[in-house]
């Protein structure tokens, strides 16, 4: 079987553009932009960043040592916890671009700290890093839960179904306001349904929104 050449492979990758589990970097000049990416890769399931690689998909090249370097600052500093991955160095044509690849973080959340060592977590949509909810994170924190561990359904359990029935999905605003309940409590019952199944987080026009998955008569 033929070996694949850097520069086939490379080309390859590329050609796939950025999407979810992809992500083009012309270079690395700040360690915590970095750390944004690295906590959604690890949050969603896991990826690449191409150092080295305009958004147009044109190979520029880096200097490996120094990107190295930062991604692994990025990785250790200012991912919390810290983020394990692995980087390799190809090169295309006399230009030096870095893999980075990201493996899916076995606990989550993987935090990135902001300029003022704040911490935000991060899930890759498409092509894009955008800032988890607070009904990601307690999605995140109910699977950490012993399995097996139940759910009362209550009053505000039917509330909510109900209103998915009527309403086919919410946001975590429509839920607070049609079920009576503050914005603690709708995140807490929002995540139960997704952790069950009831309900399937979707992302459109920036908001979050929280579909009922219809089980077929």
């Amino acid at each position: 079987m033929k070996k694949i050449s850097d520069t086939e492979y490379l080309e390859e990758l590329v050609a796939e553009g950025e999407h979810d589990h992809q992500d083009f970097k012309f270079q690395i000049s700040d360690a915590r932009k970095i750390a944004r990416s690295l906590s959604a890769f690890a949050n969603t399931k896991g990826g690449r960043l191409l150092v080295g690689v305009k958004d147009n998909g044109k190979i520029a090249g880096v200097r490996s040592d120094e990107e190295i370097y930062m991604v692994q600052a990025a990785a250790n500093r200012y991912c919390q916890p810290k983020v394990e991955l692995e980087t390799r160095s190809y090169n295309v044509n006399g230009k030096i671009v870095v893999e980075v690849i990201i493996d899916e973080a076995t606990s989550k959340p993987i935090y990135a700290l902001d300029e003022e060592d704040k911490p935000w977590a991060y899930i890759r949509i498409h092509d894009e890093n955008i800032q988890a909810t607070i009904v990601h994170l307690k999605y995140w924190q109910h699977n950490k839960a012993p399995e097996g561990s139940l759910v009362t359904f209550t009053d505000r359990e039917e509330r909510l179904l109900n209103v998915l029935k009527e309403k086919g999905s919410v946001t975590l605003s429509q839920c607070c306001k049609l079920c009576r309940l503050n914005r603690f409590a709708a995140s807490d019952l929002l995540a139960d349904f997704i952790r069950f199944g009831i309900v399937t987080p979707i992302y459109k026009d920036r908001v979050f929104q929280y579909t009922w998955n219809k089980k077929e008569e």
